[in-house]
């Protein structure tokens, strides 16, 4: 059995995905020390001038070494309702917001106390919608570098900071139609939300279409 261990994150970019359905089991790292700046709690979508990050604000924690788990989700700056707007306006017009936006509008209406379990529930949503049922688990300790075919360590290698063309051979980005590509071009590795709003259904296609050829069978 294939196993990938990745970061918790919100609205993953395509990359993640992509392991999700190439990987027969998914480990997502619980006990890491929580870090800023990553997908864990942002995502990047294709506003009307270009690509936009959505930030969820999470309570500053007490301890440095909080381990991700406990890492809360804050209320300021009204960000759940400045994310839903923000995801209405780029996507309005893409042929399947209207579709699956009851589906995620209630991410946005009610409170999940932490950011893993708001990242972790999403996943659930999302995976079901393309087409696919990974086999999703929490790690139960930390390993910084962990033993030789145990799994295969995204954790850091999918990044915002990192070049997954010379990081990450098993994936490249294929094109797939995005409502705004006549003015800005084909924006790769954009959140999942991307994807499944220009795409639906054929967003399992575009998937399997990304992992490269010589990806670990």
């Amino acid at each position: 059995m294939k196993t990938v261990c990745l970061t918790t994150a919100y609205l993953a970019p395509v990359q993640y995905y992509c392991k999700l359905l190439a990987y027969d089991r998914a480990v997502v790292e619980q006990y890491d020390h929580y870090a800023k700046q990553t997908y864990r709690n942002r995502c990047v979508i294709a506003a009307p001038d270009g690509p936009l990050a959505l930030t969820i604000p999470t309570v500053k924690p007490d301890n440095p070494k909080c381990p991700v788990r406990d890492i809360r989700i804050s209320d300021h700056g009204n960000w759940r309702h400045l994310h839903w707007n923000a995801l209405e306006s780029a996507y309005n017009h893409t042929p399947f917001f209207e579709y699956y936006k009851d589906d995620f509008r209630p991410f946005y209406e009610q409170r999940y106390e932490f950011l893993a379990d708001f990242n972790e529930a999403l996943c659930h949503l999302i995976c079901p919608l393309i087409g696919f049922h990974p086999r999703l688990e929490r790690t139960t300790a930390y390993h910084a570098t962990l033993p030789d075919g145990e799994a295969d360590d995204f954790r850091e290698r999918i990044h915002p900071k990192r070049d997954y063309l010379s990081d990450d051979p098993g994936f490249r980005p294929v094109p797939y139609y995005q409502v705004f590509q006549d003015r800005l071009g084909f924006l790769p590795n954009l959140s999942i939300v991307d994807l499944l709003f220009n795409m639906g259904p054929e967003s399992l296609l575009v998937l399997e279409a990304c992992r490269f050829s010589n990806r670990t069978k």
